[in-house]
């Protein structure tokens, strides 16, 4: 009895913090760290999932962009037809920028790159703000974030479907009438918008953690669009003047002015395919690729950061 009151106690057991078993714990429970990024595959499926989502949301978004207005969804259309009145003003009739280009034709050569220019740009300029002008929703809700460039991409997509009768009303206006040239509009427009959401991607990351881009970026694409023939004929401009070749290849194989071109030879009759620089459609296929890709996988890649901080 005696020897049994004197053993010496045995050193206490220290217990494990809990923190240090937390990855195991959560393991055994089958939890997982909350917005992870997953796989590409699965974010392309979560992706895919929410597509009534991104509809939903594109459309929202286009019916309240002119709400407060009088004229409401005509501003639309208005808009980029009062952008290629002040063009014609200015470039065409004081400046002379239709050199190369038969009159007759002008008029919808300049209003079809107004249109379609105005489509990349508009994208640009909404995926800058996709994150950032969203961070309630972002935060609230749990979502893969690249639903909101991809939404506002559609969403100018639409809009631009919109204007579209208006573009065709003045094609035919003045001579080219519907011809099944007609229908290669579909794929050039389909390929911009995979390219507009390529870029709206890029920038919508761009602009989660610098949120003063969106104030530089009317510049950038202002710049773009003057180089990119909206006005005039690349390659009549080109024609004569001593500049170096690599200069007109890129001004003639810059993505905006692709697009431009295939919408302009889809719809007018009068811009034949001696207007189109060499491989013109294996161009519009390449940036369209080379953007989504980029652009997909780099948005991606910084998933988890969005909305924090």
């Amino acid at each position: 009895m005696s020897q049994a009151l004197h053993t010496p106690p045995s050193p206490p057991v220290r217990p494990v913090p809990v923190e240090d078993d937390l990855p195991a714990l959560a393991a055994r429970y089958g939890l997982t760290v909350s917005g992870a990024r997953p796989s590409p595959a699965e974010y392309l499926r979560q992706l895919w999932a929410r597509r009534h989502f991104i509809l939903a949301f594109s459309r929202a978004k286009l019916t309240a962009q002119y709400s407060q207005a009088k004229l409401g969804q005509l501003w639309q259309v208005a808009t980029p037809l009062l952008n290629a009145a002040v063009y014609f003003f200015i470039f065409g009739l004081l400046l002379g920028a239709r050199r190369g280009i038969p009159h007759e034709i002008y008029v919808p050569f300049l209003v079809t790159g107004v249109f379609v220019f105005t489509f990349t740009q508009s994208s640009v300029l909404a995926g800058v703000r996709a994150i950032s002008g969203n961070l309630g929703l972002v935060r609230a809700l749990h979502f893969p974030r690249a639903a909101l460039p991809v939404s506002f991409a559609l969403q100018q997509l639409q809009q631009l479907l919109f204007s579209m009768v208006v573009l065709v009303a003045v094609v035919v206006a003045f001579g080219s009438p519907p011809a099944l040239s007609w229908l290669l509009v579909v794929p050039a427009l389909g390929l911009q918008f995979v390219f507009n959401t390529g870029l709206a991607l890029v920038f919508a990351r761009l602009g989660s953690r610098t949120p003063d881009l969106a104030q530089l970026m009317p510049f950038v694409l202002r710049t773009w669009m003057y180089a990119s023939g909206v006005m005039f004929s690349i390659r009549a401009m080109l024609e004569g003047k001593d500049v170096p070749g690599w200069l007109a290849d890129v001004l003639q194989w810059n993505p905006a002015a692709v697009y431009m071109d295939l919408v302009r030879f889809a719809l007018i009759d009068g811009y034949g395919s001696s207007y189109l620089p060499p491989h013109v459609w294996a161009f519009a296929v390449g940036w369209a690729l080379l953007a989504g890709v980029i652009g997909f996988v780099y948005f991606w890649k910084a998933e988890e950061t969005y909305g924090r901080g």
